[in-house]
Parts: structure tokens; sequence; C-alpha cells
């Protein structure tokens, strides 16, 4: 990266390369909240207040400024409604979504310690699609601030990908406009958003093991364990995730046809089939215990 041929042409530019550079080189080094941590207590108190009752109701939390007025119109410029595209968001809106997706992984790393690079990808998608932040922009009244073409704002679709682009603009605006403290800015707000999400998704587990455990008990040779959904998924509405539910059953040792042996349910069909294993294990301890009795009988006898 030749930042100086940035800097001829584009200041700002080159200043928010070097600052996700320099935040990708050094990410170990971000302040972000962990599970368990005074990060996360500290982000949970300002994002939350408590009422007379003791429960605790959000809080949106404030919005950064954009310090420079030129970027300021940008960002709610619609391409078709500025001259160039240094007047409108269109650049604005590519950079915004770097530092987002940075962000977030970031975010999800340090809250759910040692969850799968699927289950990461999973969540982060969550909280940075075009759903989820244009939810956002509208809560901000970023929708009553844009500039576009009569009629775009009467077209569902393209009206949310639009607030969601103005949303990842602005998240560009703050960290340029903010000359040396700009990426902490903004990350510090973005987490604040995205953490009454992440809470209400509850402690993912590192990996899924029971099914391992269910297998080593009563899995052998002409046996079949098999995972399959009991009912049809529950779609979240707003949420952009679904609730599983999946039963596993047993076949096989000459005793059991298509035998029950557990249920549960997750926001995947893997995690609610993690699920089934541990209830078998730990609901349905003396069907196991009968099985891995038959199975140790059935090897002696080979």
């Amino acid at each position: 990266m030749n930042e100086p041929e940035f800097s001829a042409v584009d200041p700002n530019l080159s200043k928010a390369v070097s600052m996700l550079d320099d935040a990708f080189r050094h990410v170990g080094a971000l302040s972000l909240p962990s599970e368990g941590t005074s990060g996360a207590s500290k982000i949970s108190e300002t994002n939350h207040e408590t009422n007379d009752s003791g429960s605790k109701r959000s809080q949106t939390p404030v919005l950064p400024p954009i310090l420079d007025d030129r970027l300021q119109r940008a960002v709610f410029t619609h391409p078709a409604c500025g001259s160039n595209n240094d007047s409108t968001y269109d650049r604005l809106e590519v950079l915004g979504d770097a530092y987002i997706e940075l962000i977030a992984t970031r975010f999800i790393w340090g809250k759910f310690p040692g969850i799968s690079s699927g289950r990461i990808s999973q969540i982060r998608e969550l909280l940075v699609k075009n759903e989820t932040l244009s939810a956002f922009a509208g809560v901000y009244g970023f929708d009553r601030k844009i500039s576009v073409p009569a009629n775009y704002s009467d077209q569902p679709k393209r009206w949310t990908k639009i607030k969601g682009d103005v949303f990842e603009a602005y998240v560009a605006a703050v960290i340029l406009s903010h000359s040396t403290n700009g990426y902490h800015v903004a990350e510090k707000w973005l987490t604040q958003l995205w953490l009454p999400t992440l809470d209400d998704l509850g402690h993912q587990k590192a990996e899924f093991r029971y099914k391992e455990i269910l297998a080593k008990k009563v899995m052998g040779k002409g046996t079949k364990l098999e995972y399959r959904e009991e009912k049809g998924a529950i779609d979240h509405k707003g949420s952009g995730t679904q609730t599983f539910f999946i039963g596993v059953y047993l076949t096989g040792w000459g005793k059991w046809k298509d035998e029950h042996l557990g249920s549960g349910q997750g926001l995947s069909k893997a995690a609610a089939g993690d699920e089934a294993a541990r209830d078998a294990l730990s609901a349905n301890t003396s069907l196991i215990s009968t099985i891995a009795a038959a199975k140790e009988a059935a090897l002696a006898m080979r």
C-alpha cells in the first residue's frame, strides 16, 4: 500500500485506509468487551437503565457526530442526487462496510470465545445485514434526512438497502472526521447498539460435543443414529434467526427400531441436534444405559 499516492488523491481516504490497516494489524489490542469482563459490564451499564422493579430497559446509545460538514452532506446524499462520488455516500458506504465487518467480528470474538468460525459468520451476518443497519438508521431518523430520487422511498427493498448504505456511510464519516480516535468512537457506539442482540442469543457453546458422546455410548456396526426435524422451524421476524427442533432416534442391537432418545432446539440444526443428544444423555439415562449394556453384550459375543 503506497499511502502517499492515496494522499495525493484524497487525504481523508488515505487516513481511513491507514487507520483500517492499523486496526487489522493490531487487532489484538482493540478494546473490545469479552464475556464476563469489565468491558462488557461497562457497555451494558451504558446501554440499559434499571427501572423501579429492577428490570432493565434498552436505551439507544448517543449518536456520535460527524465533525466535517462535507462528509455530513455526502452521507445523506444518494449517488443519483450528487454531482460526483465525493458528494454522495457512494464511496463512504464501501469503507463503512469494511469497518463494520471488522468491528462486528472482533465483538463476537470477544463475547463468545471458542465458538467456530462458521458460527462467528452466522452471528456477524445477523449484526451487519441490511435489515439490521436499516433499522438502526430508522432509530436515529436517518430516513428523514436522505436526499433520494422521487418514489425511491416507496419501494421497500430498495429503501431498506438505501438506509443500510447510509448507515454504513455514517460509520465511515464518523471515523474519518474524528482525526485521532475515530475508530474507537465508532467501535464503542456500534458495540452498544449490538449488545442487546448478542445478549438475546444467550450462551454460545464453543463446540458441539454431546452428539459424539451419545454415539460412543450407543453406536456400533449395524446400528443407526438419526437426527431429524420434529416440526418446522420458527422464524423470528426482525432478528434474522430461526429456531429448529430436532429429535434423535436409534435403530439397532436387535431390540430397538426408530427409538426416540431425546429432543432439542437451537438457532441451527446442528445446535438443535446437539441439544437433542444432551437431552438423551441427561433425561433418558435409564434407556441409554440399557442400550449401552446391550452394545457391550453384543460386542462380547463377536
